[in-house]
């Protein structure tokens, strides 16, 4: 094996000083494929799990890279609506905004031609105005404080998982956040903290770089828009994650679905969730934990033997927003 891997390793470092010209995709191939080859054989031992109780073992024993996709299904506790529920769904009450259509709210295009509905939804999803971090993202916390987190992806812009305190190296925002923001016309990056205190009063933020004048906006990736280039990192991260843990997502949405894919073959995949999502549960070492989420976290938790520890995290949660108030 190891001949493999020096003769892979030495192939792909000639082959890559040899192109001058070629591509950071065409690099992350060669790449993905030698780490693949280095890090299959830790898989081989994974095993089948079959409840929580196998899943906190393998955790416990076995693990120190945990990839964690989540999506509005870990913020619906803390009282956010989901995008899609029909009758409760984001996307339903936004029909007090008039749009065209619902998904409008999030065009580029739209929110050019009018803001406002956008500035409105905002100052209700702005992180830590009306909404807490749930009980999901505190145990995104704890995974970190055990060493065990290699990266949280998240499809969600309200921000939850930053006042849970994963850290932001920790953290990938697939579809934006609201603690930068920016110009639309000029890119110019303007404080934060300053055009929060405009949307939260009513007002549209204007850019005051030159004679700019454009719409600032938070960095939230709007259709139309691309994906933080940061997201495509996922290649050079799954080689080595031990487990995929997937929470609150249905994975309709791609790209981000198709990073659930990106894991090998031999990495043991758990989905969290109150109902099947993408393609999990096709591969043998799947696993679907199906129902509430929140009730199979603390499942999970005390299996752990954690639950002292994601008390006392919440906790803290709670003395830091008293000291705050």
């Amino acid at each position: 094996m190891a001949t493999v891997l020096s003769g892979v390793f030495k192939f792909s470092i000639k082959g890559m000083l040899n192109m001058r010209a070629v591509s950071h995709r065409r690099i992350s191939c060669v790449w993905y494929g030698y780490c693949e080859l280095w890090s299959s054989s830790s898989r081989d031992n994974a095993p089948v799990l079959k409840n929580v109780d196998d899943l906190a073992k393998f955790i416990k024993g076995q693990v120190c890279n945990v990839f964690v996709m989540v999506g509005a299904g870990i913020s619906t506790p803390s009282g956010i609506p989901d995008f899609r529920t029909p009758g409760t769904g984001l996307y339903h009450n936004l029909q007090k905004y008039n749009l065209p259509y619902p998904e409008a709210i999030f065009d580029i295009n739209y929110f050019m031609m009018d803001p406002r509905p956008f500035y409105t939804l905002a100052q209700d999803l702005y992180p830590g105005v009306r909404y807490a971090p749930s009980t999901a993202h505190h145990f995104l916390r704890l995974l970190h404080e055990e060493g065990k987190l290699q990266v949280v992806y998240t499809q969600n812009i309200d921000g939850l998982e930053r006042l849970a305190g994963v850290p932001e190296d920790k953290l990938m925002e697939a579809h934006g956040t609201f603690a930068c923001a920016s110009c639309t016309l000029c890119g110019h990056v303007h404080n934060s903290d300053v055009v929060k205190a405009a949307i939260l009063e009513g007002q549209v933020p204007y850019c005051q770089e030159g004679k700019c004048k454009g719409k600032v906006k938070p960095d939230i990736v709007f259709f139309g828009e691309n994906l933080p280039e940061k997201f495509w990192d996922y290649h050079n991260l799954t080689p080595f994650t031990d487990l995929l843990l997937v929470m609150g997502t249905s994975l309709e949405v791609y790209p981000f679905a198709g990073v659930a894919e990106g894991v090998g073959l031999k990495t043991p995949r758990v989905l969290i969730n109150m109902g099947a999502a993408g393609t999990l549960g096709s591969r043998p070492r799947d696993l679907l934990l199906l129902g509430d989420l929140v009730g199979t976290i603390r499942q999970l938790v005390d299996a752990l033997g954690w639950q002292q520890k994601l008390n006392q995290l919440e906790e803290e949660y709670q003395a830091q927003v008293a000291r705050e108030e």
